[in-house]
């Protein structure tokens, strides 16, 4: 009842039937080789042995003794090195980075489909190398040739992992306000002063070395976020000796104990710059954005690691009588057919799978950004990412955490107490709504910073690019609906000076809106293939019956704050 196990095949269906994956990647010269749906599946089945076998059987047991720190070190729980070692030493940290760099060149799809099965077996360990392929793509874009001779290879092959460095105690998501400092000094380099917290993974045995990406602010930056530069800073230098990076401590929290979340201190740390000074957002943002993507999928991995349980617990206990069940069936207090229980695990399958088909094409059109001929269809891609990524971010991670406090609604009494490990789920999967930029901010960056600017016209793009595929009458008038409201009311109602805060007002109705097309879209993909597992069609009815109406409620709330803001 407490080990996730993955299911390679549900994940091929969605690639490979709805979403015709390998016939997307065949029109991508760079991974033409790779639009093999029998590498594809035997890749995704082997990672799906591997998370069940070696991963998903330490989450407890990480959840229980946690991380330990002593005297400036940290031990992790048991099992968790060996995990790793044979976790990098096989090859899974490089699956889609370049082979130029010790990588092996697969789609990026396939990272993820890896990541949500880690993330679903056990997310405390998973925090360790869930920073590794941003880390890489940071430095092999804006890196000099000194650093990604020395650090891409170690991180692309996951050999050393790497941390995020950004938050202070007075400083979270308003990043403007970052103190830490950094010093030139006479051989080129920088010396970091300064404390950052809510590092994951900032200190750890899982790994020889320790790539710490860290942004500070130079003697004569300019207050705010585009004085920050950024810098990187390893555990141990190139001379194997010891930086002066030291953690201070680890937080005791909710959940994700196997996972220690550390304060750093940087005291006059030697660090080699990143990129252009001044310009530190913008080399980060290539990690946050890969790092969000990553986030969502946490939130379905999670979604369905609570669903196993509920739904393998209501196929097992028994208590009344079903309504409705004929007395002769011996099954028939199941509590798995009461109707009820029946409503909780459909509709949490329902965003199972269309989350999965959101964030694998999401995936896809990252490759499709990089590698496809037409400048056109690189800027489509680029539009969807940009547009989708926030939203998975959010509603999914929302829905981790909802989803499985409603999983444990099933076990009744006995998903309160720790025998069951549905309450892990519950605990881990709330910090999700918090880190890498918390939902609020992701519904602000949707609205605000990528569909006001342009006057709309991505959004309008994608919402036309969605409508191609649309055949459910009920999805399509939703879109017209939505079209509407952005062009007629959204829009012209924004540019009036009489509530500059309007657009801050309608920004979490208008994500959680834009989710519901977007599962409705998913789903209407899935209606098109072809499966006979009857849980498919199940969630499929689950989303219209219970998920899809909170559209209708979302664009009602969206209209009256239109029409008035103050009420």
């Amino acid at each position: 009842m407490n080990a996730y196990q993955p299911n390679p095949a549900e994940h091929a269906f969605l690639l490979f039937d709805v979403l015709r994956a390998h016939e997307r990647l065949a029109k991508l010269p760079a991974m033409a080789e790779h639009a093999d749906t029998g590498l594809l599946t035997q890749v995704i089945a082997e990672a799906g042995k591997f998370v069940g076998e070696v991963i998903a059987p330490l989450n407890r047991e990480g959840d229980e003794v946690g991380a330990r720190w002593h005297d400036g070190q940290v031990t992790m729980p048991p099992g968790f090195r060996d995990a790793y070692q044979a976790f990098w030493q096989a090859g899974w940290p490089s699956l889609a980075c370049a082979t130029e760099h010790g990588g092996q060149g697969l789609p990026t799809v396939v990272e993820a489909v890896l990541h949500e099965m880690l993330n679903a077996a056990n997310h405390g360990w998973t925090m360790a190398p869930g920073l590794l392929h941003g880390a890489y793509e940071c430095l092999r874009h804006h890196g000099s040739a000194e650093l990604q001779a020395r650090y891409l290879e170690k991180l692309a092959t996951g050999e050393w992992l790497a941390t995020m460095c950004l938050t202070e105690p007075h400083a979270g998501s308003d990043l403007g306000l970052v103190r830490t400092k950094a010093a030139p000094l006479a051989n080129g380099r920088y010396a970091l002063s300064g404390t950052k917290i809510f590092i994951s993974g900032g200190e750890h045995d899982l790994s020889d070395n320790i790539v710490h990406l860290v942004l500070a602010r130079l003697p004569d930056a300019p207050p705010g976020p585009k004085g920050l530069s950024l810098f990187l800073v390893a555990k141990f230098d190139e001379n194997g000796q010891r930086s002066a990076v030291f953690c201070e401590r680890i937080e005791e929290k909710m959940g994700l104990h196997g996972s220690p979340t550390c304060v750093l201190r940087f005291d006059e740390a030697e660090a080699s710059i990143v990129g252009e000074p001044g310009k530190g957002l913008n080399a980060m943002f290539v990690m946050m954005n890969a790092a969000r993507l990553l986030v969502g999928l946490q939130g379905i991995g999670l979604l369905d690691a609570a669903w196993q349980k509920a739904h393998a617990y209501a196929q097992e206990r028994r208590q009344m009588r079903a309504p409705g069940s004929a007395s002769r069936s011996g099954e028939a207090d199941l509590i798995g057919l009461h109707p009820a229980i029946q409503r909780i695990l459909h509709t949490q399958r329902a965003w199972i799978d269309a989350g999965r088909v959101i964030a694998y094409r999401t995936a896809l059109e990252l490759d499709t950004q990089k590698h496809h001929p037409d400048g056109a269809r690189r800027e489509a891609a680029a539009r969807w990412c940009s547009l989708v990524t926030p939203v998975l971010k959010s509603a999914w991670t929302e829905q981790a955490f909802s989803g499985a406090s409603a999983c444990l609604q099933v076990f009744g009494g006995h998903g309160y107490v720790r025998e069951w490990g549905i309450e892990q789920h519950v605990r881990d999967a709330r910090v999700a709504m918090i880190y890498e930029g918390t939902n609020e901010i992701q519904a602000i960056d949707l609205l605000v910073r990528k569909t006001l600017p342009d006057g709309g016209a991505a959004l309008q793009a994608l919402l036309a690019d969605l409508g191609q595929d649309l055949r459910d009458p009920r999805a399509i008038d939703a879109l017209a609906q939505l079209q509407h409201l952005v062009r007629d009311g959204l829009l012209p109602r924004t540019r009036q000076a009489d509530a500059p805060d309007l657009p801050y007002r309608l920004a979490d109705d208008f994500l959680r809106a834009l989710a519901l097309l977007l599962m409705a879209w998913a789903w209407d993909r899935i209606a098109t293939a072809k499966r006979p597992e009857p849980h498919v069609q199940e969630a499929q009815n689950a989303f219209w019956r219970w998920v899809w109406p909170e559209f209708q409620l979302r664009q009602g709330i969206l209209e009256t704050t239109l029409a008035d803001p103050l009420r």
